[in-house]
């Protein structure tokens, strides 16, 4: 029998997501997507301290609903890596000017 290789860093980051996905979505009853609630309650526990930088209370509202592209009031897996990905360029944008500025 073949022996399973441990997966690699990136197997196991992709595997994280679809954990911390799972482990907001369903609570209001569909575990396939994150209602407005589940999203709210991701974002003040998964992203607090981006949570708690924003000035406007209005921010996670528009965030949520310029995610939903397909406008059904709840966030798919697509929806919700579209976050995550915006999230890794804004993050990899800000490591990128502040190592500028230290040289």
């Amino acid at each position: 029998m073949a022996k399973m290789s441990s997966p690699t860093e990136t197997e196991r980051c992709i595997e994280s997501l679809i954990a911390v996905f799972q482990k907001y979505a369903g609570k209001d009853g569909n575990n396939s997507q994150l209602s407005k609630t589940e999203f709210l309650t991701f974002m003040n526990t998964e992203l607090a301290a981006f949570t708690k930088n924003q000035k406007d209370p209005g921010v996670l509202d528009r965030m949520m609903k310029n995610l939903d592209l397909n406008c059904d009031g709840q966030l798919d897996f697509q929806e919700f890596l579209n976050l995550i990905g915006g999230m890794a360029i804004a993050c990899h944008d800000s490591f990128i000017m502040s190592a500028r500025f230290q040289k």
